[in-house]
């Protein structure tokens, strides 16, 4: 099975091998792969409710439902290794019955397009067939117990999966690709000798440093100061709060942006690095919106982080607040990095902000090469 998407082909064993590493959960427990599809079908009806409610009003209907039924699959395809069965065969078995139009013969269909999947004949409606997609859920409880019957209840989950996926008026082609995007971006190490930088293609006096070191440091007058070699930068900053909090040096986050990520329209503004050479990009990538996109997403995950003290201790941050990262950047080339980056930037920016703080100070140092961000004590000394 393949999907076929922009002139290339996903076969549907492609979907299963590029995800299987994504798959972190215990492998000898059903109980939370069971409860993560169950809660997935469930989103998939709070999607189709919030739709009825809010009509043409709910603009992103189609990403989510998207996204909804793409999770449910990697539930369903996590749950079938577990019990030793094949997804695609699964899905085969499904789509095999006189209810379905296929333009390949059904016991073909593991090794054919997943755009050419079996289809409904007739489009359902969309509330009976999410009503029973939850019914094939539930059924689906039975197998902690007892794996006996497990072929025929996944078959029967995934024929309503298919029917309630006609009903979305959404392709299985693209909720395949946009769950591999998705669950390799957030759970895989990126290779960073693939990843983007932005402005390599650009004059030197363009480009951000590839290896910078930034000195921040707390006067009397309770401001933050930064010198870039001894020349100071930026303006002087408070808090802008009653109770303080540190954001006087939240600056060292848009320097996690620069060296992690490769991208931060603060920095090169700051810098007087705006790629200028082509006014497109100067405009669009380097103007006053994106400065101010970057300073309310900093500003926002600010928010979060002290509800949590600043992430100390975590090694890792919420699906839920990198998905709103990702809505946030939005048509901005930051994009094109995946949401493992964030988290690796997002963790790192805090680690150094953390030590900046407890020092009221320190240099900040960016390896854009390495994509890593340090501290070192005003002295010169890493910690």
């Amino acid at each position: 099975m393949i999907v076929k998407h922009q002139h290339r082909s996903i076969l549907l064993t492609d979907y299963m091998s590029q995800v299987e590493p994504t798959d972190k959960m215990p492998t000898e427990d059903l109980q939370p792969i069971l409860l993560g599809l169950f809660g997935e079908v469930g989103s998939i009806m709070a999607t189709a409710k919030k739709f009825h409610r809010e009509k043409e009003a709910y603009a992103g209907y189609r990403h989510a439902v998207e996204e909804e039924f793409g999770d449910a699959l990697w539930y369903l395809t996590a749950l079938c290794r577990r019990l030793n069965i094949r997804v695609d065969e699964i899905l085969s078995e499904a789509a095999g019955g006189a209810a379905y139009e296929a333009s390949v013969a059904a016991n073909d269909l593991v090794d054919s397009p997943i755009s050419h999947v079996a289809t409904p004949l007739a489009v359902p409606e969309l509330d009976p067939a999410l009503l029973q997609l939850g019914e094939a859920a539930a059924s689906l409880f039975k197998l902690r117990n007892s794996a006996e019957d497990a072929r025929s209840v996944l078959v029967m989950f995934s024929d309503w999966y298919l029917r309630a996926l006609k009903a979305a008026r959404v392709t299985f082609a693209e909720v395949v690709r946009k769950n591999i995007a998705k669950t390799t971006g957030r759970f895989l190490d990126p290779d960073y000798s693939t990843l983007p930088t932005f402005d390599h293609d650009f004059p030197l006096e363009e480009q951000l440093p590839d290896r910078f070191e930034i000195t921040m440091d707390q006067r009397g007058s309770g401001r933050s100061y930064m010198r870039l070699n001894g020349v100071f930068v930026g303006d002087p900053l408070t808090d802008n709060i009653h109770d303080s909090d540190g954001y006087r040096f939240h600056d060292v986050f848009h320097f996690a942006h620069a060296a992690v990520l490769h991208w931060s329209p603060t920095f090169r503004s700051l810098l007087k690095q705006k790629r200028k050479s082509n006014p497109k990009v100067d405009d669009a990538q380097d103007g006053g919106r994106a400065i101010v996109v970057e300073e309310g997403l900093t500003a926002w995950i600010f928010a979060r982080a002290k509800e949590l003290n600043y992430f100390e201790g975590q090694q890792s941050v919420s699906f839920d607040l990198l998905k709103t990262v990702q809505q946030f950047v939005v048509g901005y080339e930051v994009t094109a990095c995946p949401l493992r980056l964030w988290e690796i930037a997002i963790l790192r920016g805090y680690d150094v902000f953390r030590q900046v703080l407890a020092n009221n100070g320190g240099t900040v140092v960016g390896n854009r090469t390495a994509r890593t961000i340090e501290y070192k004590h005003l002295g010169g000394a890493k910690p």
